[in-house]
């Protein structure tokens, strides 16, 4: 057992059972001051305030638990990061370097960079390479306090690839201590062999890779990026709907690039989140009003691609909830660095510190299916929690968006990381 004390802020404490919040509850943030956290075979199992009291059998085991005085410092939910492509072989940074000087995403694009040279790169790589440079990954976002991750195929791009991709991710969930959850990508671009006959591979996605990635049971979730110059609506229809038919609910990339429908599909499918959003009205929102789906704004990618920026505030001043995740991939948005996530939603976004904390917890847990479980400090949640080192307030940890001001990771109930 861990007991954690004399903490000067335990933060997103719930008490019932909340899965999201929404509008104005996002800027209710309940948090204990000078509190107490108690963490056993895994669990989260008491908090409050003051000295912390204990049980017969709990004062018995007491000489065996680890006790950490956390004076002056902060305990938080671990950060879930719902959208992420970590799984690639190498870096694009010359791509990065032709941005610079002008082109757009959808001119290197058409030269073969992008999701395209990404595909190439992993084709050649091994699963061995893949796992090796994922968990470097995986190991480096967990110390910024990321407990909790999705991570997407989409970089195969034919049946061979994708299920290489998804089998990896399948032993990252072996190796890892961190909740990693797997979403099937198949249709992120169109292959150069298929231009001009996308139909095709849409065809070649429906009838031969959503049947073998149900058949071993790889993904959780199915994906398509629904957006100008890469999938249509109708497209995005026909693939959603077969792979609901194989037990795997939607999550959607959406109006990225254009107002594209993307938003409206996904919400006819009751998709699980719908991913990106920079072009976005009144119309799209009025869609997702009274929906289940979670709109998820990645800063990462609008800032790397200077792209326009979400209307987050419009959003949440109408009724919605939302997430914030990092997207972290080696094209558009190569970092996985939730607290700078964080400091964009505040920065960026114009969100309060309140409402873009429960945007990197619990909102980002529900848009990747484990809000049940992860995403706020309470009784019966997995313990996935960070310490701060000694911070003056929570509105520190997005103000001071240059350092890492996460001190100790304990996940599963267990210390990982502990400076």
């Amino acid at each position: 057992m861990i007991l954690i004390h004399k903490i000067s802020e335990l933060i997103l404490v719930t008490e019932k059972q909340k899965l999201k919040v929404s509008g104005t509850e996002m800027a209710q943030l309940k948090t204990l001051k000078n509190a107490w956290l108690l963490i056993g075979d895994g669990f989260i199992r008491d908090f409050g305030t003051g000295t912390p009291p204990f049980s017969g059998q709990e004062e018995k085991q007491k000489e065996k638990m680890t006790v950490i005085d956390a004076s002056g410092r902060m305990v938080f939910p671990s950060f879930c990061d719902s959208h992420t492509h970590l799984i690639y072989a190498g870096s694009r940074e010359i791509e990065y370097i032709d941005k610079i000087r002008g082109l757009s995403y959808e001119e290197i694009a058409r030269r073969g960079g992008g999701i395209l040279n990404s595909a190439k790169r992993l084709h050649e790589a091994s699963e061995e390479e893949l796992i090796r440079q994922a968990l470097g990954r995986l190991n480096e976002i967990m110390m910024y306090g990321t407990g909790a991750v999705e991570i997407k195929s989409g970089y195969g791009l034919n049946p061979e690839d994708e299920l290489k991709m998804l089998r990896v991710i399948k032993k990252l969930r072996e190796l890892s201590p961190l909740t990693i959850v797997s979403t099937f990508l198949g249709a992120h671009a169109v292959p150069a062999q298929f231009k001009g006959k996308q139909d095709e591979f849409v065809d070649r996605v429906i009838h031969e890779m959503i049947p073998q990635v149900a058949a071993e049971g790889l993904a959780d979730y199915i994906d398509v990026f629904c957006d100008k110059g890469f999938f249509t609506v109708e497209e995005t229809d026909r693939i959603l709907l077969t792979g609901m038919k194989y037990g795997l609910r939607p999550k959607i990339h959406a109006n990225e690039l254009a107002c594209s429908g993307g938003i409206q599909v996904g919400v006819k499918y009751n998709a699980l989140s719908v991913d990106h959003l920079e072009y976005m009205g009144d119309q799209e929102i009025a869609c997702l009003l009274g929906s289940d789906t979670m709109p998820t704004v990645l800063p990462g990618a609008a800032f790397f691609l200077e792209m326009p920026f979400a209307p987050v505030r419009k959003m949440i001043d109408a009724g919605l909830p939302v997430a914030l995740a990092s997207d972290f991939n080696p094209g558009s948005a190569p970092s996985g660095n939730m607290q700078f996530i964080l400091s964009m939603g505040c920065i960026k976004y114009k969100m309060i510190p309140e409402e873009a904390i429960q945007a990197v917890t619990l909102n980002s847990a529900y848009a990747m299916g484990v809000s049940g479980e992860l995403g706020s400090i309470e009784k019966g949640k997995k313990a996935n929690i960070f310490i701060t080192k000694p911070i003056p307030t929570y509105e520190f940890m997005p103000y001071a968006f240059g350092s890492n001001k996460v001190d100790t990771v304990i996940l599963n109930g267990e210390i990982i990381l502990s400076e």
